[in-house]
C-alpha cells in the first residue's frame, strides 16, 4: 500500500529525537476525500474485535490532530497496533455502541521520525521484532531504518542480537507487509471495497493482482460473497471489453449457478442465452454465446444434453445418483428369512395396534424391496409403518442406520422411533479438516438397512454422497412428504425417484380418525388439495390484517401476550413465527427486531452482535466441532466478557461458543419456512400478506402449517392466503433424474423432456 511520509503521529519532532528529521522531507498533503467521505488519521492503538475470516475490525484510533481516541469499524488487512493509518468514511451514531467512524477505505502511512519508526517496528507488525529490537534498530540507523531493511538488509546484522537468520526473517516479513499494502492499494484503486479486498487478499495472497489482471471473473467463482456483478464491475475498472470471451463465459456460468440456487439441475439453452444477453447487455447474434458454450464444454465446465446445459458437477451428481440407485436396486440383498404375514401379526400383537390395509402393504413391500419410498401427509401413519418395519428387521438382527438431513429432523426421528438417528452429514462422517465425507465407496457404511427421513429435503449432491456410501447388499428406505418444500439445494430427488417408477412407492393417504380431529392436520390436507382452510376455535386460527405494520404489531401481541395467557405457551420456547420472506415490515428481519424488544428488552447484547443474554437464537449452519446443526434453536443463557465465551442452552444440552464462533448464530424469534423444515414446534404463527407475493406458494404454506403440533395462527390478508393455496407453479424444477432412472435419458444425447 502507498507509503506516505508525515509528521510523527506519536508527537511532533523535537531536538531529542535521535537522528532528527531528514532534511527537505515534508508531510505529504492528505488526499481529498472521495464522494463526500470524511478523513481520519492516527495511530491504531487497540483492536477490540477481529473476525479472522472476513477481516472485520472494531478498533481504537488515536487521532493525530485532536489526540482523541475514536472507535472505528470496517474491514482491514495486515495492520497491527502502533501503525499509522488513514481512513475514509462517515461518522455514525450507533444505537447500541455510540459514536463510531464507519470506514469505507484506508491506507497505511509509514512514519519518518525516529520515535514513530520505533513505535511502528515495535508494534508486533513484524514477527520476531518487539520493542527492544526496534529500539536497537532505530539507535543504529535512525530515520533510515526502514530504507535499510528494504534496500540494504545485510547491514541489519551489525545490530547486536540480529544474526543472519533474524535479519532474513525481518526482511521477509517486511517485504510481505509491503506486498500486502501494495495489493490492497491496487484493489481499492479499482473500485473494490475494503471488505471485498480483504477477502480477495486472504484467498489469493501475493498473486491477487496477477490473477485479477488475467481474469477478474475468477472472483465470482472462487470467493464467497463476491457475485458476478461485483466481478463485472471490477473487470470494467480493469478495462475488460464488454464482449470479451471470459466475460460472456463467466456470465453464463453465473446464470447456471443461479439456476442451481433456485433448485434447477440444468438450464434450457434458449433460456440461458436470453438471460445472458440481458445480464451482459450484449445484442450480438447467438454465435458469441455458442462460442462461449463450446469453450466452457471443451474445458469441462459444462455438459450439454440436447437443449439442456448442466454445470459439470451437477450433471455428475445426477448421473451418478441414477447409476448408484440402479446398482442398489439390482444387487442381491442380504438374506433375511422373514415370513411376512407372521411378521405383520407379530408387530400388531406386540404393539397392540391394528394396521390398515395401506400400512400392511407398506410393511410387505419393505420386506421384499431393496429400495422403497414411503410418502404421505400428516396423520397418515408413516411413523407407525416405519416403527413396524424397524421392529421386524431388528428382530432378525439386521444392522440399521437412521438419518435425516437436519439436526432437528434427526431428533424428531429419534423421538418417534426410540432408536438413534443422526444427520446425514454425521452418518457419512463429514470432516471439515479432511474436506469431505469419510464414508464413501472406499469406506462404506456397515448396515443392512438405511432409513432416511424428511427425504424431500435431500438435494442431488447430498444424495450422491449418501449413495456412494451405501453397500450394494443394503436396503434403502426413503420416508418423506412430497408436498412439502423441496430441497434448498438443486434437484427434486424424492419426487424424481417416485416419478421414475423404478422403485416401489407406498402412498399413505388415509388420515386416521384421531388425526382427523386435529384442525392442523385437516387443514394441511385441505391446503394440499387446493382448498381454502377452515378456521375454528381450538387449534387453527386466522386473524385478518392487511397492513404490514398492523400485521407485525398483531403478531408481537399474539406471541408476547395473548397465546401465553390463553394457552400457557412459553413465548420463546413454544411459539415459532414463520414468515415467507426476510424483507418487509412483516418479514423475518423486522419481526426478529420487534419480537426481541418485546420478549427480551433488557438483554445485554454481545459485542458486535444483534443478540445477547435471554435471546432466542438459531444455529444457521452445521458445526460438527460444537455438535450443533442448521436449524437448532436455543436460548443464550450466559455471556462471559472476560473469557469471551457464550453459553447457549438447546433442548437437550448446553453449548459453549467462543465470541468468534458466533458468525453462524442469529436471532430466531422469527424464521423463514425453509429454515424450519424438518422441525416441529408446539405453536406456529405465520404472516400472509400481498407484500409476500413472490413467495405465496402452496408448498410454503403447507410446510409452515405442518411444523405445528398444537396450534396454528395465520395473520394477514385473505387474498394473500388464497393465492398461496392456489399457487403450485414453483414446485417445478429442471431435473432429469427420473428419466435416467427410467432409462428414458441418453447422456450427451437425446433426452426426453419432463
Amino acid at each position: 500500500m502507498k507509503q506516505i511520509h508525515q509528521t510523527d503521529p506519536a508527537g511532533s519532532a523535537t531536538p531529542s529525537d535521535t537522528g532528527g528529521r531528514q532534511e527537505g522531507l515534508l508531510p505529504e498533503p492528505v488526499p481529498p476525500a472521495p464522494d463526500g467521505l470524511e478523513v481520519v488519521e492516527g495511530v491504531l492503538e487497540r483492536i477490540v474485535y477481529e473476525n479472522a475470516e472476513t477481516g472485520f475490525f472494531v478498533a481504537r484510533l488515536r487521532d493525530t490532530k485532536t489526540k482523541d481516541q475514536i472507535t472505528f469499524v470496517g474491514n482491514l488487512a495486515a495492520v497491527s497496533p502502533g501503525e499509522t493509518i488513514r481512513l475514509w468514511g462517515r461518522w455514525v451514531n450507533d444505537a447500541r455502541f455510540g459514536l463510531q467512524f464507519r470506514m469505507e477505505r484506508y491506507e497505511t502511512i509509514v512514519p519518518n521520525t525516529v520515535r514513530g519508526i520505533e513505535k511502528y517496528l515495535g508494534s508486533g507488525l513484524i514477527p520476531g521484532i518487539g520493542p527492544e529490537f526496534a529500539k536497537r534498530l532505530v539507535k543504529a540507523f535512525g530515520v533510515d531504518t526502514l530504507r535499510i531493511i528494504s534496500e540494504e538488509p545485510k547491514r541489519l546484522q551489525t545490530v547486536p542480537g540480529i544474526g543472519r537468520k533474524r535479519a532474513a526473517q525481518l526482511c521477509a516479513a517486511w517485504q510481505k507487509q509491503r506486498a500486502v499494502q501494495s495489493i490492497m492499494l491496487f484493489l481499492q484503486g479499482h473500485g473494490i471495497g475494503v471488505g471485498q479486498a480483504v477477502r480477495i487478499y486472504k484467498h489469493y495472497g501475493d498473486k491477487a493482482v496477477a490473477i485479477l489482471r488475467e481474469n477478474p471473473y475468477r472472483l465470482a467463482q472462487d470467493i464467497a460473497g463476491i457475485a458476478f456483478k461485483s466481478a463485472d464491475t471490477i473487470a470494467e475498472q480493469l478495462g475488460v471489453p464488454r464482449n470479451a470471451p471470459q466475460r460472456i463465459e463467466a456470465g453464463m456460468v453465473y446464470l447456471l449457478d443461479r439456476a442451481g440456487n433456485s433448485g434447477h439441475v440444468f438450464e434450457r439453452r434458449d433460456t440461458l442465452v436470453t438471460d445472458a444477453g440481458e445480464l451482459l447487455g450484449i445484442q450480438e447474434g447467438a454465435d458469441v454465446f455458442e462460442t462461449a458454450l463450446a469453450s466452457l464444454e471443451s474445458r469441462g465446465l459444462i455438459v450439454r444434453e440436447d437443449d439442456a446445459i448442466f454445470l459439470t458437477r451437477l450433471w455428475q451428481a445426477e448421473t451418478e445418483c441414477a447409476r448408484l440407485l440402479k446398482r442398489l436396486i439390482a444387487a442381491t440383498g442380504e438374506a433375511v428369512p422373514i415370513k411376512t404375514e407372521n411378521a405383520i401379526e407379530w408387530v400388531e400383537s406386540t404393539r397392540s395396534i391394528r394396521l390398515s390395509d395401506e400400512q400392511r402393504e407398506a410393511v410387505r413391500t419393505a420386506i421384499r424391496a431393496k429400495v422403497l419410498v414411503i410418502t404421505g401427509g400428516p396423520g397418515t401413519g408413516k411413523t407407525t409403518v416405519l416403527n413396524g418395519i424397524l421392529a421386524i428387521f431388528n428382530a432378525k438382527n439386521v444392522s440399521m442406520e437412521l438419518a435425516a438431513p437436519t439436526g432437528r429432523a434427526a431428533k424428531r426421528m429419534e423421538a418417534a422411533t426410540g432408536r438413534e438417528a443422526r444427520t446425514i452429514h454425521r452418518l457419512l462422517e463429514f470432516s471439515p479438516k479432511e474436506g469431505g465425507f469419510q464414508r464413501n465407496e472406499a469406506r462404506r457404511l456397515n448396515a443392512g438397512l438405511i432409513v432416511i427421513d424428511e427425504a424431500s429435503m435431500v438435494d442431488i449432491t447430498l444424495m450422491q454422497s449418501l449413495l456412494r456410501a451405501i453397500p450394494p447388499r443394503a436396503r434403502l428406505i426413503l420416508v418423506g412428504d412430497v408436498d412439502q418444500l423441496p430441497s434448498v439445494g438443486p434437484g427434486n430427488v424424492l419426487l424424481d425417484v417416485i416419478a421414475s417408477q423404478a422403485v416401489p412407492v407406498v402412498w399413505l393417504k388415509t388420515v386416521f380418525r384421531q388425526a382427523a380431529q386435529s384442525g392442523i392436520i385437516a387443514n394441511a390436507h385441505r391446503i394440499n388439495k387446493g382448498e381454502f382452510p377452515e378456521f375454528n376455535t381450538t387449534d387453527f386460527f386466522f386473524v385478518e390484517r392487511k397492513d404490514p405494520v398492523k400485521t407485525m404489531e398483531t403478531i408481537v401481541q399474539l406471541v408476547a401476550e395473548r397465546m401465553p395467557a390463553k394457552f400457557g405457551f412459553d413465548p420463546k420456547r413454544d411459539v415459532q413465527v414463520l414468515a415467507p420472506m426476510r424483507r418487509g415490515e412483516a418479514g423475518v428481519t423486522r419481526l426478529n427486531e420487534t419480537l426481541q424488544q418485546a420478549l427480551n428488552p433488557g438483554g445485554s447484547r454481545i459485542e458486535r452482535r444483534l443478540f445477547g443474554v435471554g435471546d432466542k437464537v438459531m444455529q444457521l449452519s452445521n458445526d460438527y466441532e460444537l455438535d450443533v446443526f442448521n436449524g437448532d434453536v436455543g436460548i443464550v443463557t450466559l455471556v462471559d466478557a472476560e473469557t469471551r465465551e457464550v453459553q447457549i442452552t438447546y433442548d437437550d444440552r448446553v453449548v459453549l461458543y467462543g465470541f468468534d464462533d458466533l458468525d453462524e448464530v442469529g436471532l430466531a424469534y422469527a424464521s423463514t419456512v425453509h429454515k424450519a423444515q424438518g422441525s416441529e414446534y408446539p405453536a406456529v404463527v405465520m404472516p400472509m400478506l400481498t407484500e409476500h407475493f413472490l413467495l405465496l406458494q402452496r408448498n410454503i404454506l403447507y410446510t409452515g402449517v405442518t411444523r405445528a403440533s398444537k396450534l396454528v395462527v395465520i395473520v394477514g390478508d385473505p387474498k394473500a392466503l388464497a393465492r398461496a393455496v392456489r399457487n403450485i407453479r414453483p414446485t417445478q424444477r429442471n431435473t432429469r433424474l427420473a428419466d435416467r432412472l427410467a432409462n428414458r435419458a441418453r447422456e450427451h444425447g437425446g433426452v426426453s423432456d419432463r
